[in-house]
Formats: C-alpha cells, structure tokens, sequence
C-alpha cells in the first residue's frame, strides 16, 4: 500500500488552517504521517520496514543513565549598618562583583533612598555564577564589616527545571526533526500552488515552535547557570523595649519637634508679616492726616472753654 505523494501536504493544509489551540496537535499528526510515509519509502525500496536497532549500551552495561538536578537557587542577604555607610557598602559590594567580571558576576540595578537623621535603606540585585553563588555571599557579610554593619537576614530558595529542561529538548528535537521531514517532501513533491503554500505555512509554524522552546531553553539554563542575590540594607538598631524606651524615643525626637515648632513659627510670620506691616502703615497714615480736633477713629473732639478770671 502506498501512501500518495501529497498526503502529508494535505495534513500540513489541516494544519495551516487550524486555530492556536489544535496547532500543537496537528503538527504532532504531521509528524507521525511524516514518519508513517518514510517507512512506506524503505518498504518500496526493498526494505524490510523494520527500524535498524541500534546498541543499547545502557542494556551493555546494565547502568542506567541519571541526569543531573537542573536547580535555579536565588538568594536574599539583609544587612543593617548606619545611614551615612550604606552608599559606601553598596558600592564596595558593586566593585566586588565586577572585579570578577561579566562572565561571572553582573549588576542587575541599584537603588538608595532616606540619608535624613539616621534613617536609610538600600538594595542591589547581582547576578552570579552558580559554583561560587555561596562563597560570594560570605564575601558580602565581610565587606559589610569593614564599614560598621552586620547580617541581620539570610536566605535560600531552589526551584529544580530538571523536568522543564528535559521536555523542552525532547519537543524540540521532535520538531527539528519535523521541520527536516517537511522540508525534504516540499523539496521532492510536487503538487498544486495552493497545496504547497499550505504546507509551506506549516512548516513556519514548525519553525516557530523550535524558535520558542529554544529561547525557553536559554532562559531556564541562565537561570540555573547564575544565581539571582538581592541584598537589602538598611539603617537603625531596634529598640529593646522596658521603662527607658519611651525616654530614649522622646529624646531622639526633641531635635525633629524643636525643628517643627521653629518652621511652624516661620510659617506663621511669613503668612502674618504682610498684614501686620500694612496695619502699621494704615496706622502711621491715620495719625499723619487727621485734623487737629478730630480723634484718631474721626470723631470731633469737643474742647471745654475755662470761665476768665
């Protein structure tokens, strides 16, 4: 029995004109009739039909092959040390990182805000190659050191794309195959112009999906090859509670009450002054311009005559 010349185009057809949820599995029928039709090929050819069955050299040696964990770890560092050292520590931490090199460690970004009293924070995002992720971590909790702080925060997180790696190189070897599949019959059949578009469409949409779990591939060994590090800083001590915690808090804060009451007064003068001078002027005038024998609210005054002696 043979299959004709144009059968798989006409799944390739099928598959052009389905929608974004089937494509995946036409491209999957497209597959096994590429397959079905090659092994009709050999049976025409003389062969027997039969896959030649290559050495299993697992079943040689009786070993089963075991892939190694595909772990993405992401670490988080606090620190606290004083406000004016934070800028200081984020930037020896950034030098620490790009002595190494781009290939090892790089700088995401950098933020830093506060600097007012003895208020502060900060944060830096690194990424760092996996092997020596851990060893840079102690190196950061010592540059700290040197500027007066200490770790106050530590943590790990793992997640394992063994399984996601091994299926996106499984479907995109599956579809390289395809794609070469396809390729091939567009190349030796021939057929209408319409049926060659459609395979032709089919085997872009082949091409995409390899171009997408190769990318995906790329993104999710990155992520296994450099570790994500955030580094939080921050400023201020805790207070430890008791009877003297509430003297110490209204001591700290004499310096921000007296510095409100000095700029509310300011804010009052600078709101009152204008009046207060054009009050004094209207005053000055009034005093200036009245007549003799009217009082200042204009009122005549009445002058009482002395009888002659």
């Amino acid at each position: 029995m043979r299959i004709p010349s144009f059968g798989i185009v006409m799944i390739l057809a099928v598959t052009g004109c389905s929608d974004g949820s089937s494509t995946s599995a036409s491209l999957d029928m497209a597959e096994e009739a590429t397959e079905a039709f090659s092994v009709v090929q050999n049976m025409d050819a003389g062969g027997s039909g039969r896959q030649a069955e290559e050495p299993d050299s697992s079943g040689e040696t009786g070993e089963i092959p075991v892939s190694v964990p595909q772990i993405a770890y992401s670490y988080q560092y606090g620190f606290r040390l004083p406000a004016a050292e934070i800028a200081k520590a984020q930037q020896a931490h950034v030098t620490l990182c790009e002595a190494r090199g781009a290939k090892i460690c790089r700088v995401l970004n950098m933020e830093n805000s506060g600097g007012e009293g003895d208020y502060a924070t900060g944060m830096l995002n690194i990424e760092v190659a996996a092997p020596q992720a851990r060893a840079f971590g102690t190196q950061l909790a010592e540059a700290v050191g040197e500027f007066g702080g200490s770790q106050i925060a530590t943590s790990i997180s793992g997640e394992d794309l063994s399984k996601q790696i091994v299926d996106t190189e499984a479907r995109l070897r599956s579809r390289v195959l395809l794609s070469q599949r396809l390729t091939e019959l567009l190349r030796t059949k021939r057929g209408s112009v319409a049926e060659l578009l459609e395979a032709e469409r089919a085997v872009a949409q082949v091409n995409e999906e390899i171009d997408r779990a190769r990318s995906w591939l790329k993104e999710m060994r990155g992520r296994v090859a450099f570790s994500q590090i955030a580094i939080n800083y921050q400023s201020g001590a805790p207070g430890s509670g008791g009877f003297t915690r509430p003297v110490r808090e209204a001591f700290g804060g004499i310096a921000s009450t007296l510095g409100y009451s000095v700029g509310a007064a300011i804010t009052f003068m600078s709101l009152t002054l204008p009046w207060i001078l054009l009050l004094a002027l209207a005053i000055y005038f009034r005093r200036r311009f009245k007549a003799p024998d009217r009082s200042f609210w204009g009122r005549k005054i009445e002058r009482s005559e002395q009888p002659d002696d």
